[in-house]
């Protein structure tokens, strides 16, 4: 396993932004055990964050500024969403198969 592949892609960023690592060889710790703990929080907010979209967009009297706060919460969610996938993509075994 090479040094990017054995990190692990927190579910946070630091204050600057930029992402976060973990190194450990117990994919147990109390450390991964919160960020599993976390993407499963991040996941649900985002779906539960879906179904008021679906609601506030069949609302035709809904304003630009609603529309607005759901398109950055929906941003923020997706964000949330495609770094959880990246860090479960890095961990999942290499079968030595390309497509």
């Amino acid at each position: 396993m090479d040094a990017m592949t054995s990190l692990r892609l927190l579910p946070w960023s630091d204050p600057e932004g930029r992402p976060c690592y973990l190194s450990s060889d117990n994919g147990n710790s109390l450390l991964n055990r919160r960020a599993d703990q976390i993407e499963a929080l991040q996941l649900s907010m985002g779906a539960e964050l879906l179904g008021h979209a679906h609601a506030l967009l069949d609302d035709r009297k809904a304003n630009a500024a609603e529309l607005r706060f759901l398109a950055q919460r929906l941003c923020e969610a997706l964000r949330d969403a495609l770094r959880v996938a990246e860090s479960r993509g890095r961990r999942l075994p290499d079968t030595g198969e390309t497509s």
